[in-house]
């Protein structure tokens, strides 16, 4: 199907999904007879691509694929455009909101056996990667080079998967987001076609932003299947600990005071008593179980030793301390470790329940005030939800624990997260900083955006997605 047939049908098809049996069936047997074996229809996968860590109902996809090259994704897509069949991407699945359900069943469309690392421009602080690249695996490639990729959430997420939903993680503070660290993609179109969206260049004012475009669109607007990225050198050296405060007021006091100052701060992770409690049952810390920030500085030998005694001052000014920091690479490893198994170590909390994930971001002025006002609002719902937050950037993950067969307490979990969202807005804030959208998100983002700009967004989505087959039923209501 060529690019101008495709984009010439009506936006009254988006109307015609799910997909006829007729339609799968015909996808499917083509599919087979193109990749063999790599189509997988068993219910077992199929589940295990509906959703992973997330509190939504499964809605598996109807098969699976594994591509092995930009090529063989545009002629899935190609064959699923002309039988109007959903096409999902999926990394490595750890996304929270229900981004690769297939509400209307479909093609998931699995990147992992796409690994390669195409290029490392060392001079140019650049590489190349393909989508199913993980952020560890393309660390441990850096390595030896003396580079590294400093994006890193949670979980071992994939490249495309961190560019599809804009990612972000403990040291967007220095380093900033995904949309800061991606120079170009190379991407998949609705209607298979290869777009290559920027250059190698660190900057370019040469047209319309496909880059940023595509970056956070959560395989809405295109399938990711290359990704060009900014690297870092490694520092001469690095430092980081923790340091206990009396209250979170007094924590995000230190925090706004740091940044204020000018310290370039790498990591500042705000972690509540509750979680706490978590990260010492999971990780085996055992840290105070009061309120806490884990700090990190990047720099020289001097550099470092300098700003974590200076970040010290500042936290007994604030009423915290003492500031416990260490050199030692296998003593700041446990203590990242700990952080990034935050979800982990909330589970702990208690036991057999299920975990309700969600984050909101607000400007780091009103950080304190919306996290004391989540706090109380958390004990008077009668709910453990531990608190997390990137405190750096105003971004803060809190996780409710609730038992799903408990209709009274899911309805006071949303009715938290409603009001946490609602919260966040009216302090100038987003309904999510690095979660995304996906599927539980969509009713905020006119309250967020606006009608209009809403609507600016639907326009996008039906002139470059007129058939509405790439992840659809995600971030836009149609």
């Amino acid at each position: 199907m060529s690019s101008s047939a495709a984009f010439a049908y009506s936006s009254a098809s988006v109307a015609s999904l799910p997909p006829s049996a007729e339609a799968i069936a015909a996808v499917t047997a083509a599919l087979a007879a193109m990749l063999g074996n790599r189509l997988v229809t068993s219910l077992a996968v199929r589940q295990q691509h509906g959703h992973t860590l997330t509190w939504i109902p499964n809605q598996p996809p109807d098969a699976v694929v594994y591509p092995h090259s930009t090529e063989e994704v545009s002629e899935i897509v190609k064959l699923c455009s002309a039988h109007r069949v959903p096409v999902i991407a999926f990394g490595t699945g750890t996304s929270l909101e229900g981004h690769v359900n297939a509400p209307y069943g479909g093609v998931c469309v699995d990147m992992s056996q796409m690994k390669r690392i195409l290029a490392v421009h060392g001079e140019d602080l650049d590489c190349v990667v393909e989508a199913g690249v993980t952020r560890k695996e393309l660390n441990e490639h850096l390595r030896d080079q003396g580079l590294f990729f400093p994006i890193d959430p949670g979980a071992d997420a994939s490249i495309g998967g961190m560019a599809a939903t804009r990612a972000s993680g403990t040291n967007a503070v220095r380093y900033g987001t995904m949309k800061d660290n991606v120079l170009a993609l190379t991407a998949v179109m609705a209607d298979g076609s290869i777009v290559r969206t920027s250059t190698r260049a660190r900057k370019t004012s040469a047209g319309y932003d496909l880059t940023r475009l595509l970056v956070g669109s959560e395989g809405t607007l295109g399938i990711i299947t290359e990704i060009t990225l900014k690297l870092h050198g490694i520092p001469e050296a690095i430092s980081a600990g923790v340091c206990p405060f009396p209250s979170v007021q007094a924590a995000c006091d230190a925090t706004i005071v740091t940044i204020q100052s000018g310290l370039p701060v790498a990591r500042i992770e705000l972690l509540d008593d509750v979680m706490i409690r978590g990260v010492n049952i999971y990780s085996k810390l055992g840290l105070p179980e009061t309120t806490m920030l884990f700090v990190e500085f990047h720099g020289s030998e001097a550099g470092v030793k300098e700003q974590a005694e200076r970040f010290g001052e500042i936290a007994a000014d604030c009423g915290g301390g003492p500031f416990d920091w260490a050199t030692k690479a296998e003593d700041r490893s446990k203590l990242w470790q700990a952080r990034h198994d935050a979800y982990w170590a909330a589970r702990s909390l208690r036991p057999g329940a299920e975990s309700v994930a969600t984050d909101v971001c607000v400007p780091i002025s009103r950080l304190a005030e919306c996290v004391e006002e989540t706090k109380r609002d958390i004990a008077e719902s009668g709910l453990i939800a531990p608190i997390a937050g990137h405190v750096g950037d105003g971004n803060f993950h809190t996780q409710p624990l609730v038992d799903q067969a408990d209709p009274d307490e899911m309805a006071r979990c949303q009715g938290f997260i409603d009001r946490l969202v609602k919260r966040a807005l009216a302090m100038g804030g987003t309904c999510t900083g690095e979660h995304g959208v996906g599927q539980k998100k969509i009713k905020y983002l006119e309250a967020e955006h606006g009608a209009p700009a809403l609507a600016v967004m639907q326009t996008l989505k039906r002139a470059l997605d007129p058939l509405n087959i790439l992840n659809p039923g995600k971030i836009l209501p149609m």
